[in-house]
């Protein structure tokens, strides 16, 4: 008997694993229409419970859904921590002696790029002022002009020591989130099946939420990356970015990104909203006018 229940039991996982697409919760597919996605359900709901195979029907649908789930979360779980894996190893285990011996052996220079240099000599320039400035106010003793430049060469000494640290550990980023970024379009294009799933389980997910919580959901995501304080995180986001990587920090070129990407998101959102949220849950759209007012 035992043996039985385990191969029915068997017999179901590898069905369910070969399960196809269409057989998934097939309403987070349906294309929008004239009427209402919420009345078009409340119909559909009635028709089940008046239909007398709807029991059967309904523990299936429970064991699908709790299928979907399932591969979704083991999915969306290999799509984060793989490449985070594989970022960490090559970094520290691969390119970080390979950068290291190329730099030591075959590059004298200390930085990589002219904001570097800027942030460097700013730093430089600030303590010989300190130094001088104390000594005024009588915090620190009086020097002679040979322990100033002493104590200036070894700020010199610290501050190159760090961007050479800071070079190399840019070019390391850059070749681990290249790695990282190709395991990444790896998992996807061999995950399409697992990518239809996931996208299955994120739609139920986002249309079964009530109207005031889908509300604000927009609320919150339009007011992070397009309100009116977002341009002051994009500018940080930026930032940190270009020196993630050792790009110069180009004044002209963040102000033009802040400028423009914001205003392109903000235009698709809306229409996002226009065009497929105001046919799916028109409610969610009054909700969320009501709330922004």
């Amino acid at each position: 008997m035992k043996i039985t229940n385990y191969n029915l039991l068997e017999k179901h996982l590898l069905t369910m694993k070969n399960w196809r697409l269409n057989n998934v919760t097939p309403s987070a597919f349906e294309k929008t229409g004239p009427i209402p996605r919420s009345i078009t359900k409340t119909f559909e709901k009635f028709k089940k419970e008046l239909d007398p195979n709807s029991e059967s029907e309904v523990i299936e649908e429970f064991r699908v859904s709790r299928y979907q789930t399932a591969a979704s979360i083991k999915y969306l779980l290999l799509l984060v921590t793989v490449p985070l894996i594989v970022n960490q190893i090559s970094k520290s285990f691969v390119f970080s002696p390979f950068v290291d011996y190329f730099w030591n052996d075959n590059q004298n220079d200390i930085f990589l790029n002219e904001s570097q240099e800027e942030r460097a000599f700013s730093e430089l320039q600030r303590f010989e002022e300190k130094i001088h400035f104390e000594i005024l106010i009588g915090q620190s003793p009086p020097l002679s002009q040979e322990s100033i430049d002493k104590e200036i060469k070894h700020k010199a000494v610290e501050l190159a020591q760090y961007y050479v640290q800071e070079s190399t550990d840019a070019m390391k980023n850059l070749l681990a989130d290249v790695l990282a970024f190709v395991t990444f379009v790896y998992l996807i294009v061999t995950g399409r099946r697992q990518i239809s799933v996931l996208k299955s389980f994120v739609n139920e997910l986002i249309y079964g939420l009530s109207d005031t919580a889908k509300a604000f959901l927009i609320i919150l995501f339009t007011d992070i990356f397009v309100g009116f304080h977002s341009t002051h995180g994009w500018e940080v986001v930026l930032e940190n970015g270009l020196r993630h990587f050792g790009l110069p920090e180009n004044r002209d070129l963040i102000f033009l990104f802040i400028a423009t990407f914001p205003v392109v998101l903000d235009t698709v959102f809306k229409y996002w909203i226009f065009r497929y949220l105001n046919q799916v849950s028109p409610s969610a759209v009054a909700t969320y006018k009501d709330m922004n007012e």
